[in-house]
């Protein structure tokens, strides 16, 4: 498994993905994405990454290649993110959490009757320059002053999602809730805002 990982990074890394990017499409951590396309170069890994990371390597192609399977997904996720009221905006965490984001909005608006709108979010892990922040795209709704919804294909350590969560306060909009299609990190609250997984992955020993 390890070997098909690395060689996917590495074909990755060469159509000019960058290491967040490739982690997205992988749905590993940034670390495990830069552990595998090291490994693919050869170059010595640093001393606390020698070993392999402890990671699980998630596969939804069979869903993301489905837009009706990804609309029955969305509407368990929408029905998770209601039992904290409803939002305003639903922020999809690009590039992954953005289809789900947009079936919710969808959902929600044929549930409720009420328009949701639908916003952007750029994390940090997917820029080039390491000086670069997180934010919210300016093509979609304005989250200003909004009751939000925060929606990811899956958590691995939390940070995007801190990292978003920050960029929404700043901004004074709420966050109600986090959903996630699969939480492989077992988190029931990211900076008290609680967290809605339809899957939950739990490591033994």
């Amino acid at each position: 498994m390890n070997q098909e990982l690395i060689k996917k990074a590495n074909e990755l890394r060469n159509r000019g993905f960058t290491t967040g990017e490739i982690a997205d499409e992988l749905n590993v951590s940034k670390d495990t994405a830069r552990w595998l396309t090291l490994q693919s170069t050869g170059k010595k890994v640093e001393d606390k990454n020698q070993e392999t990371p402890v990671d699980f390597a998630i596969n939804w192609e069979s869903l993301g290649g489905s837009s009706a399977r990804m609309r029955y997904v969305s509407a368990a996720i929408a029905d998770m993110a209601l039992k904290h009221g409803t939002a305003d905006v639903i922020v999809g965490i690009a590039v992954s959490g953005v289809p789900f984001a947009t079936m919710m909005a969808d959902v929600i608006d044929s549930e409720t009757g009420i328009e949701t709108a639908l916003a952007v979010f750029h994390p940090k892990k997917h820029r080039k320059d390491e000086d670069a922040k997180g934010a919210i795209s300016s093509n979609f709704a304005s989250v200003e002053g909004k009751r939000v919804v925060i929606v990811d294909d899956v958590i691995t350590s939390g940070r995007t999602i801190k990292e978003v969560i920050k960029v929404l306060k700043d901004q004074d909009a709420v966050p109600i809730a986090v959903t996630v299609l699969i939480d492989k990190k077992g988190i029931s609250k990211v900076e008290d805002v609680p967290v809605e997984s339809l899957i939950r992955v739990s490591r033994l020993g």
